[in-house]
């Protein structure tokens, strides 16, 4: 058993669900409001990770990460230490393409609820951050959870994107999914296999609670 990269997969999608969750609602509250198409231009570049070949993605990626761009650069300056092939980078580049897994839900769960109820709370002196914070979440956790176990089973499954800004460290950018990589290129079949087989498990179980909550809460709502 690969202890440290189940660690270390985990501690990313930890990270990353914690991270990327305010920033989702921070984005898919805007997009109710825009324009008809402003609001395509953003839908698309927020959904563009799920078309993008993860090498593709992965290699701007690493241009953008590196200390000769500006973003790696002004990193470095800041921490002393590069976004390639490191922990930091690995998480920054799991926020950007797990975006559309964490907004998506999101914004659809926002759309659902009714104008009227905003602008009731607009009428009882709720400014736009109350209504957001006190009306608008509460009403769309189903969304939010969504979110959180969507974001959080990707993270673990992803390997270009990770293969290609982490490397292969072992206890630093060694994840799950390199770790089978690995085990295929030594021809360890078994461990390869019970890896996956966990990987499979624990997708189809995210499934079925993603699927569970959504009845309850349907149920709830009648």
């Amino acid at each position: 058993m690969d202890f440290s990269a189940w660690t270390l997969s985990l501690k990313l999608a930890a990270a990353t669900t914690l991270l990327l969750l305010p920033l989702a609602v921070l984005i898919a509250r805007p997009l109710l409001t825009m324009r008809p198409g402003a609001r395509l231009v953003a839908e698309g570049l927020i959904a563009l990770p799920l078309v993008l070949p993860p090498t593709v993605l992965g290699f701007y990626l690493l241009v953008a990460f590196g200390q000769h761009a500006a973003l790696g650069q002004l990193y470095h300056t800041l921490t002393g230490r590069s976004l390639v092939f490191s922990f930091d980078g690995l998480l920054a580049a799991s926020i950007v393409f797990n975006l559309p897994f964490a907004v998506q839900p999101v914004q659809r769960a926002l759309e659902a609820i009714p104008r009227e109820v905003r602008e009731a709370a607009w009428c009882c002196g709720l400014t736009r951050w109350q209504t957001l914070w006190k009306i608008e979440l509460p009403l769309a956790w189903p969304g939010l959870l969504t979110a959180i176990v969507l974001t959080f089973a990707h993270t673990l499954g992803e390997f270009g994107v990770v293969l290609m800004i982490g490397g292969n460290i072992p206890e630093e950018t060694r994840t799950v999914s390199i770790a089978i990589y690995d085990h295929v290129q030594a021809f360890e079949d078994r461990a390869a296999g019970i890896l996956s087989a966990m990987l499979v498990a624990f997708s189809f179980a995210a499934i079925m609670l993603i699927q569970f909550l959504t009845h309850r809460i349907g149920k709830k709502e009648q």
